[in-house]
Parts: C-alpha cells; sequence; structure tokens
C-alpha cells in the first residue's frame, strides 16, 4: 500500500523547515560550531538561530517571506499611484 500527499508539487519539509532551509541551517551550525571552537565569537551562531527562528514554516508561510514581501514593498520596488478627479 502506497500513501501519496495530497499535493505532489509540495516541497519536501522536515518538522517545521523546508528541505533546504534545514541544510542552511545544519551548514551555519556546523560553521558556527567550527567558528566557536577558534574563538571567533557567537555572531555567526547568533544568524543561524536567527534564520533557523524565521524560516519556520507554518501553514506555507513564514516570517521570512513576510520580511522580503514588507522589503520589497517599502523599499525595493517604486511604487505608483494614479490619482484622478471623481466628477459627480
Amino acid at each position: 500500500m502506497y500513501i501519496y500527499p495530497d499535493n505532489l508539487r509540495a516541497k519536501a519539509k522536515l518538522w517545521l523547515w523546508e528541505l533546504r532551509d534545514v541544510a542552511v541551517i545544519g551548514a551555519g551550525l556546523l560553521l558556527s560550531v567550527l567558528a566557536l571552537s577558534r574563538g571567533v565569537g557567537m555572531p555567526l551562531l547568533v544568524l543561524t538561530v536567527l534564520y533557523a527562528f524565521l524560516s519556520i514554516r507554518m501553514e506555507g508561510a513564514s516570517i521570512l517571506d513576510f520580511l522580503r514581501c514588507a522589503v520589497c514593498f517599502l523599499f525595493l520596488h517604486q511604487q505608483y499611484y494614479e490619482w484622478e478627479e471623481r466628477k459627480s
């Protein structure tokens, strides 16, 4: 017996993250441990944990996606408004 997900085009997930995010978090943690063993400090570990928190996916969306859209809307893409006179 085979059990298929409802949407076969859905991205693969592991716990609360997509597999791409799990790979980035794993590589970040590995580099963080190496940096800590060299005495460089904790900034890389803090960035990795922050990325792990922001990339948690609930119902197909993450905080990181929202922040990307907000930055694009507010800073990167030009907003264009047309004003027209309302005739009564």
